[in-house]
């Protein structure tokens, strides 16, 4: 593998550099002297933001962005072998590494580096640890995906001590990190288009916990199902979170305010804390004992991390008001498994309401598949569904399935489901058939947040 210098300052072409990620990793790159280009299909505020710092950004990836001089091309598991601007940097014999592993060897540069993994809530308990070690005046450097309001983005680059981000596990990317607290929120069957099956993404959890260096620290939720298969026999120390005192950290006397944020009492070898939070539902109570637990890790004092996790509002697109109209809030949530609906709407639950319609948008075509039914089960607890056309993402439909095959699965279930292939048709629907009162929730990791943000402009 290509080794950076990150004394020794090259220039550096992205391809896809206006993803959350990737245009994180070129703006830390910008800071340390580097020349930065890349490409993406579209601007952004995020390419931007980039140009303004000094990068040279290309709309469209074309071949002709591969120049003489180039020293190192990064891109994402999304770009194809036959992408152009790949094949050209093969020709040329330019060294290319993936996304994660750049961010794995940033991360070598930092005394703590901190890496939050899970099958869901990565992106808030990676804002929640920042949010801690923000208020703390710790001066991390973060990477996180989602815009994170208290440092107006996706990153902030901070001093050398503590490095904040987040361990995806589609395509064994987190294998090429190295951190020195890991944290595993969950481990659930997802990307089906990569793995075999549960045991094949258990195994890959395993590994990235082997990663972790004698003197290094998993935190792991206690409720993952046989989750000492994941911790036996590893050199770093263990510490565990959950719903009953068997664990390392635990939560009492749950409760929600009128607007369904958590309030609980968090139990642990540091001692009570009483903690209010201001984002909804029990998902994110767990959430915020694993960044608690990780406070504890870096030195902050607990008055000061209660604190922080009080402030804390939650990330665009997780469980986000978007605002009001005619009555009906609008909120907007960024859940695309079958569990994070589940945890999204058992939060909307909690939360002042009339009816509750949910607009869902499916996200790619094998995830649809693969959870069909429990897709159908999870959206059955709204009092409307309305259903648009699968995200495709990376993805193209060689397997014959779509967002009927949903509709058609929730009737079998005794509910009504409403389709529509275009996200005007699905807004004048929403306009007949909600009244004041209600609550909308749009649904889905794809685009599907534009029908609320037309909604509010309408």
């Amino acid at each position: 593998m290509y080794e950076v210098d990150f004394k020794k300052p090259i220039w550096v072409h992205f391809m896809g550099i206006g993803g959350i990620s990737m245009s994180g990793l070129a703006e830390i790159l910008l800071s340390e002297g580097f020349e930065v280009s890349g490409s993406d299909v579209k601007a952004s505020p995020l390419t931007e933001k980039l140009t303004e710092l000094g990068a040279k950004i290309a709309i469209g990836q074309r071949a002709e962005n591969i120049k003489d001089g180039m020293q190192l091309l990064v891109y994402t598991a999304a770009i194809s072998p036959d992408n152009a601007e790949f094949q050209e940097a093969q020709k040329k014999g330019i060294p290319m590494l993936k996304r994660a592993e750049l961010l794995g060897q940033i991360m070598k540069n930092y005394r703590m580096p901190i890496a939050v993994s899970g099958t869901h809530g990565k992106t808030t308990t990676t804002s929640m640890i920042s949010e801690i070690l923000l208020g703390a005046d710790k001066d991390p450097t973060i990477t996180v995906g989602g815009m994170l309001k208290d440092i107006n983005g996706n990153l902030k680059i901070g001093g050398p001590d503590f490095f904040v981000a987040e361990a995806c596990e589609y395509t064994n990317s987190f294998h090429s990190f190295f951190p020195k607290v890991a944290v595993i929120l969950n481990i659930e069957e997802d990307h089906l288009d990569f793995f075999k099956d549960i045991n094949d993404i258990r195994a890959s959890f395993r590994h990235f916990a082997e990663l972790l260096p004698e003197d290094g620290t998993l935190i792991i939720n206690a409720d993952i199902d046989d989750y000492r298969e994941i911790t036996e026999g590893l050199k770093c120390s263990v510490i565990t979170y959950g719903s009953d005192e068997s664990a390392d950290y635990y939560p009492s006397d749950i409760t929600y305010d009128e607007f369904g944020h958590g309030c609980y009492t968090l139990h642990s070898k540091a001692g009570d804390e009483k903690i209010s939070l201001s984002v909804v539902g029990l998902h994110n109570v767990y959430n915020s004992m694993a960044a608690m637990a990780v406070s504890d890790l870096a030195g902050v004092e607990r008055n000061c991390a209660v604190e922080a996790l009080g402030k804390f509002t939650g990330t665009d697109r997780r469980f986000e008001k978007k605002g009001e109209i005619g009555g009906v809030t609008i909120i907007d949530d960024y859940a695309h498994h079958p569990t994070e609906i589940k945890a999204t709407l058992a939060a909307a639950k909690n939360y002042p309401h009339k009816k509750l319609i949910v607009v869902f948008q499916p996200h790619t075509y094998t995830r649809t598949k693969a959870f069909l039914d429990e897709f159908a089960d999870a959206l059955s607890a709204a009092d409307i569904v309305v259903l648009t056309d699968i995200y495709a993402a990376r993805e193209k439909n060689t397997i014959g399935i779509s967002s009927k095959d949903l509709l058609a699965k929730i009737e079998e279930k005794g509910k009504t489901a409403y389709y529509f292939s275009y996200f005007d048709d699905a807004e004048n629907f929403i306009l007949l058939h909600s009244d004041p009162g209600d609550l909308l929730l749009t649904v889905g990791a794809g685009d599907v947040y534009q029908i609320g943000e037309h909604l509010l402009g309408k």
